[in-house]
């Protein structure tokens, strides 16, 4: 094993060695790791069996323990809230994604059914969310228009909901059956194998481990991302507050062409849904404040969504103000379960790029939330297994014409608020939207859609108050604040998908610049210590004669070696080239030396220190974690350019795993010296050895 020994000169005068062995790492032979992990993955016996299906159905460890007790009364009310808070938003968010409400109920159903037999977080709730649900009618509304079909044609408008005028069909595979397809049956087409695909994508990534795909969509980026897509939504929705009839806007720029079109036709707008989405908001809003204001107070949030659907459908279906007014309703929303379906294959190749973007924004939401429940409430989840979850909570139910689903953070937060313990609780929402389902639904058929709209806008509060943290955001880091800012407008003004590509992007681009231009400082030691810091930063520093102290705050690579040798030379005040570069002009005039021809040369060049007021430059590696050849190429190019003018660079404070890049690169073989005599465990040793080694060569001319 390679020995190193340090010196350190304690205060006393004395002299302080020790040595470190490094360790050697154990030779492993590659035949037998593979042998191993195949051994291990692939063997089959009873108890593998079993702990795989136990993994793969997390119920089957936590229910069997489940404290009856404890914890049945919490779950059982947290299930009711939010199956009572599901129905209106599931019936709501079937705007956004362009299908019929009772689509989005199946979804609400079967995604609960299944996140509580799979899922791994106790307090996550699983169903329908907002911005999926944008993604989804984005590509729904695209493939319709492309496949023919009137997106303003809405048969319930002229029909009440019976006997649809839209004869428009459409030749669809689905599965291994060809039938002819209208306008409803062709989205939830499109909507079922998206979703499929989504959920596919999802999975692949769990059994591939490509979770850390998530982790490039940073929190500024996802902030960013979800109130774009709001103000989108947000946009969406005023045709239907005010009543209006405009076309739906496709491509890039939909914010601009729906506000232009929206202003274009607001002579238009309905009495009846004006006045209605002004009383709608007007309570939904007071309520949500004076819920979050005495949230204390209230052991059970008040279902203010469902009380203004109710009472918004008794007005509409006594006062009859879609046939006295004009007032777009909901329609018929039929009860029991559609047979199940295959997802059309031939959808599928249309759609299989719009599912990537669903599937990551899917499974970063979900994990995201799982992870900090998980932490608040003091468990731990498998983020593997929740990407299983999330993916099969779209494969499965996409054969029962449901869509994409995700993790929701408001419905996940009354979730907790009200008293869960376990995914019991997910169970319990089921049953109510099962009720829903099977005697219900026909209920809201005179429901207005403005009054839906109501209900999605006030959703987006939280999202939208994002804008009041800008300030303080951009008071904690600024490079943040931008790419929240990059991202929030991509999304709103060019697309929803595009916006998250833009905002991951644009993110990566920011840490790339954060490393090609890091900040650079000169060390200075604290007064009777052994301790350096910034000159810049701290005052009363005592500079170390003859002797600049260098700081790189970022990795030695490539993209900033030439950044890492400009800053050296600046704050050193000591440039090699410009010194040969001189040295070659004070000999073409003849000059003995060449601080003589500075008097007739640049003003720049007469600012740079001479050679002989520095001793040693030693540049402290501690914010230095990795070098590339690049990196150890510039390092050895500074030691011989700094050499030939009797000038010693040393290194301290370098990591092991830049020390290993130095040996492979022959970093103390190209200056002929031992690596002890280049690297140094601290600064302080460093300058005790340029001190000693300079009082030698005093006694040695003595």
């Amino acid at each position: 094993m390679e020995k190193e020994m340090e010196t350190n000169k304690l205060e006393n005068g004395s002299h302080l060695q020790f040595f470190m062995e490094k360790k050697t790492p154990p030779k492993i032979s590659k035949t037998a790791v593979i042998k191993s992990q195949l051994r291990k993955n692939c063997s089959c016996s009873r108890e593998r069996m079993k702990k795989t299906v136990m993994d793969f159905f997390p119920v089957l460890q936590w229910l069997p323990k489940y404290k009856c007790k404890e914890y049945i009364w919490g779950d059982i009310m947290s299930g009711l809230v939010i199956g009572i808070i599901l129905v209106p938003q599931a019936i709501a968010y079937s705007l956004l994604a362009g299908l019929k409400p009772i689509y989005s109920l199946y979804t609400s159903f079967f995604a609960n059914i299944i996140y509580f037999l799979m899922g791994t977080s106790r307090h996550v709730s699983v169903g329908i969310f907002s911005l999926l649900s944008l993604m989804v009618g984005q590509v729904v509304d695209r493939e319709l228009l492309l496949a023919g079909f009137d997106l303003n044609d809405d048969p319930h408008e002229v029909t009440g909901g019976r006997n649809p005028l839209n004869v428009t069909v459409h030749n669809l595979t689905l599965g291994t059956m060809s039938m002819e397809c209208g306008k409803e049956c062709y989205a939830i087409g499109v909507a079922t194998a998206l979703t499929f695909l989504a959920g596919v994508y999802q999975v692949l990534m769990g059994i591939f481990h490509l979770g850390f795909v998530s982790m490039y969509l940073s929190e500024p980026v996802l902030d960013g991302f979800a109130t774009g897509a709001s103000v989108t939504i947000l946009t969406a929705q005023v045709k239907y507050l005010v009543g209006i009839k405009i076309p739906r806007a496709q491509g890039y720029g939909v914010l601009i062409t729906t506000w232009v079109n929206i202003f274009s036709n607001i002579s238009q707008a309905n009495v009846c849904d004006v006045i209605t989405s002004t009383i709608c908001i007007t309570v939904l809003v007071t309520a949500k404040e004076l819920g979050d204001r005495y949230k204390d107070r209230l052991k059970v949030p008040l279902p203010t969504e469902l009380i203004v659907i109710v009472m918004a459908t008794l007005v509409s279906h006594y006062g009859q103000l879609k046939e006295m007014y004009g007032s777009s309703v909901s329609g018929e929303i039929p009860t029991g379960f559609i047979p199940p379906q295959v997802p059309s294959l031939t959808l599928m190749q249309r759609v299989a790029v719009d599912a990537l973007p669903l599937a990551i924004v899917g499974f970063a939401f979900t994990i995201s939330l799982s992870e900090m429940f998980a932490k608040k409430y003091a468990y731990t989840v498998k983020a593997n297994q929740e990407m299983f979850a999330i993916g099969f909570c779209n494969i499965i139910p996409a054969f029962f014409h449901c869509f994409a689903t995700s993790a929701a953070l408001a419905k996940s937060l009354v979730k907790a608020s009200t008293g869960c313990q376990t995914q019991v609780s997910s169970l319990v929402s089921a049953v109510v939207v099962l009720l829903v389902l099977l005697f219900f639904a026909p209920l809201f058929f005179s429901l207005q859609k403005c009054v839906l709209a109501c209900i999605i806008i006030v959703s987006l509060r939280g999202a939208l108050r994002k804008f009041k943290d800008l300030p303080q955001r951009y008071r904690l880091d600024r490079v943040d604040a931008l790419v929240w800012c990059v991202t929030m407008l991509s999304s709103a003004l060019i697309s929803t998908e595009m916006g998250l590509l833009v905002g991951v992007v644009f993110s990566i681009l920011c840490i790339i610049g954060r490393t090609q231009r890091p900040h650079a400082a000169l060390l200075g030691q604290i007064e009777n210590t052994v301790f350096y810091e910034d000159e810049e930063e701290y005052t009363n520093l005592l500079p170390v004669p003859r002797v600049k102290i260098f700081r790189f705050e970022a990795p030695l690579y490539y993209a900033n070696k030439d950044f890492f040798l400009k800053c050296l030379h600046n704050k050193t005040g000591f440039d090699p080239t410009i010194e040969i570069a001189r040295r070659k002009k004070a000999k073409k005039k003849g000059q003995p030396n060449s601080h003589k021809g500075l008097e007739h040369g640049d003003t720049g060049l007469s600012l740079v220190t001479k050679p002989r007021d520095i001793q040693a430059i030693i540049i402290d590696c501690s914010s230095i974690p990795f070098l590339d050849t690049a990196g150890v190429s510039a390092l050895k190019e500074t030691f011989k350019d700094h050499q030939e003018w009797k000038v010693t660079v040393l290194l301290a404070c370098c990591s092991p795993c830049v020390i290993a890049s130095l040996e492979r690169g022959g970093y103390s073989a190209s200056a002929n010296k031992n690596m002890h005599e280049l690297v140094f465990h601290n600064i302080h040793s460093a300058v005790q050895f340029v001190k000693e080694r300079k009082t030698t060569a005093d006694d040695s001319v003595v």
